[in-house]
């Protein structure tokens, strides 16, 4: 839904189900990785070259068991040979790393734990130590030298970007509580009001410290606040060209049923005075100036009501205000609006299963696509100052994703990371793309792993899992397991079909609508045409089918629980139950209405079509629970709905609770008491092994006693 050890469990599922027959426990080749490896795989991202284009910075994740966390740390290497080091070293993540226009210094955010430094008479004080797991900016030479804090705020630092002087830094931060606030809470507690008690997030304006001829450190007084009130909660941000102004966008509060309400606002440096420019109909976000500072463009819903599944459009408006012009009308995909150059716009977008860069030019209207050979997945792209070199995140079919540097007139990519060496020792599936039709004639792409043995003339259990979104979408890229350990089924025998259903990214804006008052149904309808086709294949067993998928992914599941008996086990994670209990406690509730066109007080009827619990009496199907015990994206109560439900028609059913956590389970522990479950339940239901009624603890061994 738009963007896991304590359990609850509720375990109806001891006995097998009539008419799964046991069968020998199958063995798991050892070149599969286990679920800790999975989960320990470490990936590279958001690239940003330095301005002259001959370094990268790039961040790599590590798991972290002891602390039951992922982190990232920053790398450099140099965009010519790839020879690449280690730059942040400390406890926790450094991420969101940037370049200062003159190349000099890396700001990063970070939420290491900093000493407080000792005072001397040489130096005016430094910031004092970051409150408690707050991100900060960091910032330190680019040439090498220990990262310095910059930053004390309350509420942390949640954006920033350099200005073009390279000498201050912008940032956005929730603004810190309220003397009445704090006052409230001294003599009532703590207690919130339902779409009030924001706080608001604003700008500020910070300087670098600066040294003397003698090496003496200035640091610099407390940020400038360039926007404040409780009016508008800020967004994205950028500087004009002549660093006098900064363009945002803004919502009314940060609540995000308010999204709709994002318009572009400038705000002068001088005097802080703030200027709306954009007010249009459903969101306008992510202002980038033109090279003169004459414009801005930014991207808009443009359509304004139904923004979910709608295209969103590139825009451009004089940078003192004026009518808009709509630049990317003819495109028939979300843009990603990444920088504005003298050549043109830059963008990236999706398009079906690959990924590419865009140049729009403004005054035509534009696009041409650029390719970057080897990677028919690009995204994340960094320019250098110039414009003449980039780099990005490339993958391809069966590929692992890497960062990659080139330059941009004639490309000719240079890899600069070696991520996938760390799966050399594993057996991966082949990822291939797949079409089918579906029961109303429409074309639906999926992506099909095989085992690395696979034989037409085999019979093989199929299972099914589906992305989330609505909008997401799957590539034939290879990535890490988290919720479900795919590379394990695959070993034990399995095929596996991830389909881009009806509603998926990439497919243009029809596509994208073709589950607008079909949630669930026509969704089903494509999974189930999918199944058929392998079946209709020759080597898909059609007795042994599961289905899993979480969020949107969970929703459909849930479909497939209450629609069908051809399925012989499916895992519901995060997913919607009913509509009407969806949208009443949801965090985002313009979602269902948006989708369905209407709340279920106006019409109840398309609530109770598209609502999985109404078909509950047909159910049948053993069925797996996973939620986060604080979901605020889906609510755990359509997680009690199901099981109740289930429970009470005599149908197998398990329901596990990762308490504390939200819509995403994203602690590696819990990540894996997500996937042990997953691999139990299929495991029992698909290939007869025994079902465990609870995970085995993992026993690491003892450290050796210090001497």
């Amino acid at each position: 839904m738009t963007h896991r050890p304590t359990h609850s469990i509720i375990d109806l599922a001891v006995f097998l189900i009539s008419g799964c027959s046991a069968q020998a426990q199958t063995a798991i080749p050892t070149r599969t990785p286990t679920i800790d490896q999975s989960l320990e795989t470490q990936s590279v991202s958001t690239p940003q070259i330095s301005p002259d284009g001959r370094r990268v910075i790039y961040e790599q994740s590590r798991t972290n068991w002891e602390a039951n966390a992922f982190e990232t740390d920053l790398w450099l290497a140099d965009a010519a040979t790839g020879e690449r080091h280690l730059l942040t070293m400390a406890a926790k993540s450094s991420s969101d790393a940037a370049w200062s226009p003159n190349g000099r210094w890396i700001a990063f955010l970070s939420d290491r734990p900093a000493p407080i430094p000792s005072a001397s008479p040489s130096a005016t004080p430094a910031p004092a130590s970051s409150p408690a797991n707050k991100r900060q900016i960091y910032v330190m030479p680019s040439d090498g030298g220990e990262a310095q804090q910059l930053t004390k705020m309350e509420n942390g630092v949640s954006a920033f970007a350099w200005a073009p002087d390279s000498r201050h830094i912008a940032l956005a931060a929730e603004a810190p509580e309220t003397k009445a606030m704090k006052d409230r809470k001294e003599s009532f507690g703590d207690y919130h009001v339902l779409h009030a008690d924001y706080p608001m997030r604003h700008l500020w304006l910070i300087e670098l410290p600066r040294v003397d001829a003698a090496g003496r450190v200035t640091f610099p007084e407390e940020p400038k606040l360039l926007t404040a009130g409780d009016t508008f909660s800020v967004g994205s941000f950028s500087f004009s060209p002549d660093g006098a102004r900064i363009a945002f966008s803004a919502t009314r509060d940060p609540d995000l049923i308010s999204r709709f309400s994002s318009d572009i606002y400038t705000v002068t440096l001088a005097d802080s005075a703030v200027k709306k420019i954009v007010e249009t109909p459903g969101p306008d976000e992510n202002p980038q100036w033109s090279p003169d500072g004459t414009q801005i463009a930014y991207v808009t819903a443009n359509s304004g009501k139904f923004f979910y599944y709608s295209n969103s459009r590139i825009a451009a408006v004089p940078s003192t205000g004026g009518a808009p012009r709509v630049l990317t009308q003819s495109f028939d995909e979300d843009p990603n609006l990444l920088r504005w150059a003298p050549e043109g716009i830059y963008f990236s977008a999706l398009q079906k299963t690959t990924s590419h860069l865009f140049a729009l030019d403004p005054n035509s209207e534009t696009v041409k696509q650029i390719d970057l050979p080897g990677s028919e997945f690009s995204s994340q792209f960094s320019f250098s100052i110039d414009f003449k070199r980039l780099a990005y995140r490339g993958t391809g079919p069966n590929r692992f994703a890497e960062i990659y540097s080139s330059d941009l007139l004639f490309p000719s990519p240079i890899q600069l990371t070696q991520a996938g060496s760390q799966l050399a020792a594993f057996d991966t599936a082949k990822r291939e793309v797949i079409h089918w039709k579906s029961g109303d004639g429409a074309v639906i792409e999926g992506i099909l792993y095989k085992p690395t043995d696979f034989s037409p003339a085999k019979k093989y259990p199929l299972l099914v899992v589906i992305h989330g979104g609505p909008t997401g979408i799957d590539l034939p890229g290879i990535t890490a397991d988290r919720y479900y350990p795919i590379e394990r089924f695959l070993a034990k025998g399995a095929l596996v079909l991830r389909p881009n259903y009806r509603g998926s990214a990439g497919y243009g804006e029809k596509f994208r609508s073709l589950n607008v008052r079909n949630l669930g149904v026509g969704d089903y309808a494509d999974v189930i045409s999918g199944v058929d086709y392998l079946i209709s294949q020759g080597f898909v067993d059609k007795d042994r089918v599961g289905s899993m998928g979480w969020s949107e992914g969970g929703y459909i599941s849930a479909f497939i629980t209450a629609s069908s008996d051809r399925f012989k086990a499916v895992s519901v994670g995060a997913g919607i139950s009913d509509w009407t209990t969806y949208y009443v406690n949801t965090d985002i509730t313009p979602f269902a209405p948006q989708y369905l066109h209407a709340t279920p007080w106006d019409d109840a009827e398309i609530y109770r079509k598209t609502s999985p619990i109404s078909y509950i009496t047909k159910a049948r199907t053993p069925t797996l629970i996973q939620h986060g015990g604080a979901d605020k994206r889906v609510p755990i109560a359509n997680a009690f709905e199901l099981r109740q439900a289930l429970e009470d028609h005599g149908v197998p059913v398990k329901m596990v609770i990762y308490d504390g956590f939200g819509h995403p389970i994203d602690k590696p522990k819990q990540q894996r008491a997500v996937m042990e479950e997953n691999e139990n339940w299929f495991n029992h239901y698909i290939w007869g092994d025994p079902l465990a009624s609870s995970l085995t603890p993992v026993v690491k061994p003892a450290k050796p006693a210090t001497p």
